[in-house]
């Protein structure tokens, strides 16, 4: 087993996590604050495409698949770089707050 193809791997499936967790933070602030612009809607696009994708791949992401190859541990945060509570809770929380902040932008744009 590569551990240096591993970190690779976790390294990019943390800079992704970071990119889409920081899209649905967007999401939550716009509609919190009423701020709902062109750049939310492209923002809720992109983390529904995210859905898509995890969808598509049975709610894996394709990286962990991928990094499945270079590792048998069994932690929930064997192909990241995340805390294990969070890798173990990311999809509920991250769909929590991206629900939420959905119906915030849409009550604010429909007042």
């Amino acid at each position: 087993m590569s551990t240096s193809r591993l970190k690779q791997i976790k390294l990019l499936h943390t800079v992704i996590w970071a990119f889409f967790a920081s899209l649905i933070f967007y999401i939550l602030y716009a509609g919190l604050y009423n701020d709902i612009s062109s750049f939310t809607w492209i923002a809720i696009g992109l983390i529904i495409g995210e859905a898509i994708t995890l969808l598509l791949f049975k709610w894996r992401c394709p990286l962990t698949l991928i990094a499945r190859g270079y590792s048998d541990s069994t932690k929930e945060n064997f192909d990241i770089y995340l805390p294990e509570w969070l890798a173990k809770h990311n999809k509920l929380i991250f769909t929590t707050l991206f629900v939420a902040g959905v119906v915030l932008v849409l009550v604010r744009w429909f007042q």
